[in-house]
């Protein structure tokens, strides 16, 4: 087991946003994958093996990271979503920007999807952000009997870039992620998805030349929205 790293400079707010904003898209956690988009971690630490412990002498560098995902959502300096594979994704405005002009335009952006979706997303319409107590509350989708349908539901939104994370929230024992509506906590991006962005555009055609495998996720999205809205 490696040991603490409890005397190393934490990273700081201001250098993960810098990371963000030049990748234009980073998971915060690394993947073994190597065609998974690159990550805060292994930016921040490229030559260093991260092991996903919660021991007392467990790398001290994952717990920093974890919090400076927090605050990276609730800062809103970038986009926080659980994005690629259901992994915590970050964007920079830009890319997110051109994300949704990819992705929507002009185009319906609920078309296609389920009713369950279509109702969560109301929800948080009118009242962002939420808690997943607060959302499985408020949508009825409670108990294990509705737990996958509410999955489904919220992975859909995440995969149309609908909702995005704003940091964490007190559900109880643990803490859960907050929730909200993109075009309540995102307005202006969400207001200008309609707009070409050039210099998002750049970042993003970056960004899938680096990521084999966030090439193949954005076209696997594009792909499904296709099929959806000719279904609508």
């Amino acid at each position: 087991m490696s040991p603490a790293r409890k005397s190393q400079t934490p990273p700081t707010l201001s250098s993960a946003v810098k990371i963000v904003e030049r990748l234009g898209v980073a998971l915060v956690f690394s993947l073994p994958q190597p065609s998974a988009p690159p990550s805060l971690w292994g930016e921040m630490y490229p030559h260093d093996t991260m092991r996903w412990e919660w021991t007392d002498d467990a790398d001290d560098r994952v717990v920093q990271l974890w919090r400076i995902r927090e605050r990276l959502a609730e800062s809103r300096r970038v986009v926080y979503s659980k994005w690629y594979g259901g992994r915590a994704t970050l964007f920079s405005r830009d890319v997110f920007h051109a994300l949704l002009h990819r992705f929507h335009g002009d185009s319906d952006e609920l078309a296609g999807a389920p009713r369950a979706s279509m109702e969560l997303l109301e929800i948080l319409d009118d009242n962002s952000p939420q808690s997943t107590k607060e959302l499985k509350r408020n949508s009825g989708l409670i108990g294990k009997e509705r737990e996958s349908e509410y999955t489904k539901a919220l992975r859909e939104l995440w995969q149309r870039l609908l909702i995005v994370g704003a940091g964490s929230a007190d559900d109880g024992a643990f803490p859960s992620l907050a929730i909200g509506a993109t075009r309540l906590l995102f307005e202006d991006v969400w207001l200008a998805r309609r707009d070409v962005n050039r210099a998002g555009d750049a970042t993003l055609e970056a960004a899938l030349a680096r990521s084999k495998g966030l090439a193949r996720q954005v076209a696997k999205i594009e792909a499904a929205l296709a099929k959806a809205r000719r279904n609508a």
